[in-house]
């Protein structure tokens, strides 16, 4: 095979925490694994929109955040040895003459595989957009739409754009390293958990933080280093001071090409079994937020009893004569050989 055409036993679109699960349930059934992600890292939604969040429902961690869960599931499955294809889009799915899928990124890489693991979230995240002029230059330098580095923001003058979680949660939680925080919302009403609002409230009260009811306006600056924004509140237009502007504005979740694959969609979501997770589609599989069937729940684990389910299946496909034998982990000295911790 070239460096840009490969052949394994499953393809999962995904590399977010059940992406990552998947590699390990399939590893254990000796299936093979590649994984394809537009993001450039592993992780997903995870690692791209809250690294240094804490989760609390991940059973048996009381807390982690998004890398640091991310971190663990890449140590989880590195005895199988997956292969990534990251910064890549899949944007063709095609049947080949032998049986197999053949999958085709927006980059050229080609891989065919005997079962296809779609775990791509809810598609592709897009951050909403502030419809300000000249946006686009200072994207990357001085705006931006998610931390992933709280250390990043140390020492700026921060204005923070939104009313629902994420800008109020950051708000709070960047306000001990910044020089100087202030928040822009267009009404005095707040889409948060009520704590973060009142500890933002109680700054703003004890006069360590700025609030503005206002919409943005224009952006201020040269070179992609903001100066000022410009907002619109009651009494007018002014500006505000400032060197980094974080707009939380939500995302919009788009399928992308996953939508032309030929799966049955409903409301850009695919439906499932509850037995396999497997689509329409014989050997095609969606796990995660991606999928639905009643009674769906979109927590991270649901997603890691789905994977384990849809490997049971995937095994009959890639190993068609051989038969399925259930084993646990912790008795299995075949399973824990493959662990490396036998």
């Amino acid at each position: 095979m070239s460096d840009n055409h490969h052949s394994t036993d499953a393809l999962i679109i995904g590399a977010g925490p059940v992406g990552l699960f998947a590699v390990f349930e399939l590893g254990l059934l000796d299936i093979k694994a590649h994984l394809i992600d537009i993001l450039d890292y592993p992780g997903g939604q995870c690692a791209e929109l809250y690294p240094e969040k804490p989760i609390y429902d991940i059973p048996a961690i009381p807390i982690c955040t998004g890398q640091e869960l991310t971190d663990k599931l890449m140590a989880q499955i590195e005895p199988f040895g997956p292969t990534f294809h990251l910064g890549q889009m899949a944007e063709s799915l095609v049947r080949t003459d032998e049986g197999k899928w053949r999958v085709t990124t927006d980059t050229g890489t080609v891989i065919e595989a005997t079962v296809i693991i779609i775990a791509a979230g809810g598609g592709s995240f897009v951050p909403k957009k502030p419809p300000l002029q000249g946006l686009e230059e200072y994207e990357g330098s001085s705006v931006f739409y998610s931390v992933r580095k709280m250390e990043q923001f140390r020492g700026k003058n921060v204005l923070i754009a939104g009313g629902g979680d994420s800008a109020l949660d950051w708000t709070v939680n960047l306000h001990p390293l910044v020089d100087k925080m202030a928040l822009v919302h267009r009404r005095d009403d707040f889409r948060a958990a009520p704590d973060t609002v009142n500890k933002m409230r109680a700054l703003v009260e004890g006069g360590d933080m700025a609030l503005h009811i206002a919409q943005l306006k224009e952006l201020k600056g040269a070179n992609g280093q903001l100066e000022a924004v410009t907002v619109k509140g009651p009494d007018g237009e002014y500006d505000i001071e400032c060197d980094t502007l974080l707009a939380f504005y939500g995302l919009t979740m788009k399928l992308g090409p996953v939508a032309d694959f030929g799966i049955n969609l409903d409301k850009n979501l695919i439906p499932v079994d509850t037995e396999k997770f497997e689509t329409d589609v014989p050997g095609i599989f969606a796990i995660g937020d991606i999928n639905w069937y009643p009674g769906k729940l979109k927590l991270i684990l649901s997603g890691f009893h789905e994977a384990a389910l849809m490997s049971q299946q995937a095994f009959r496909y890639v190993y068609p004569e051989k038969r399925l034998r259930f084993q646990y982990t912790t008795s299995s000295s075949d399973l824990q050989e493959k662990l490396g911790v036998s």
